[in-house]
């Protein structure tokens, strides 16, 4: 038996997927939560091998609901199931510990098919999603061989690395007693030095490259 939560603010959705949980053998839904809060409330007193969660939600958002959870229970199981394709979030729930990341017009049937892969310790994504992460390795390789030392600056290397905790702006340039703007031109130094153009792709090929 697999035991499944749910964390969706659409009460369609959400019943949905209760239902197709509940009605497939092998599968059993434990909660079911219209947001983060409620669900991390919860977590003490139920314990699901899977958990489908959504990035959009009221209060906490799905990535932040990932850190959480996973400090109170390191080692669940989080999959993302959500509309959002593009890179940013992709690598923002990947880097906050998510194992697996799907589409809501995901059928079904794959669906379940993906819960049971997560279970068994996979990694399962929609296609799409996929070739975006195999697109992001094919791109670090090629800037890597054109610049393999990046030449990232200690002082760029304590922002990333404060930029990592999930610190803004304001208190990077509190920790290191430096301006906001100083702090901005770091970041602007650090995006082009490592061919990325966000914080969660800086973040991820920071650390892939033990840069932090």
């Amino acid at each position: 038996m697999i035991d499944v939560a749910i964390v969706e603010d659409n009460n369609t959705i959400r019943e949905g997927l209760a239902a197709l949980i509940n009605g497939t053998n092998g599968y059993k839904c434990v909660g079911s939560y219209y947001d983060c809060e409620t669900f991390l409330v919860e977590l003490e007193n139920i314990e699901p091998d899977v958990v489908l969660m959504d990035i959009a939600l009221p209060g906490i958002s799905g990535i932040e609901g990932i850190k959480k959870a996973t400090d109170i229970k390191p080692k669940l199981a989080v999959v993302m199931l959500t509309i959002y394709e593009d890179s940013e979030n992709v690598f923002d729930a990947l880097c906050a510990g998510a194992c697996g990341y799907l589409v809501k017009k995901t059928p079904p049937a794959r669906l379940l098919e993906a819960i049971k892969e997560v279970n068994e310790g996979g990694s399962p994504m929609s296609s799409r999603i996929a070739r975006q992460v195999i697109n992001a390795f094919k791109n670090e390789i090629i800037t890597s061989k054109e610049d393999p030392g990046y030449n990232v600056s200690s002082r760029e290397k304590e922002v990333l690395n404060l930029l990592s905790m999930g610190n803004n702006y304001k208190e990077i340039a509190g920790e290191l007693f430096i301006s906001v703007d100083t702090v901005r031109h770091h970041i602007r130094n650090v995006y082009r030095k490592l061919h990325v153009h966000s914080r969660s792709e800086a973040v991820a090929k920071a650390i892939r490259k033990k840069l932090i």
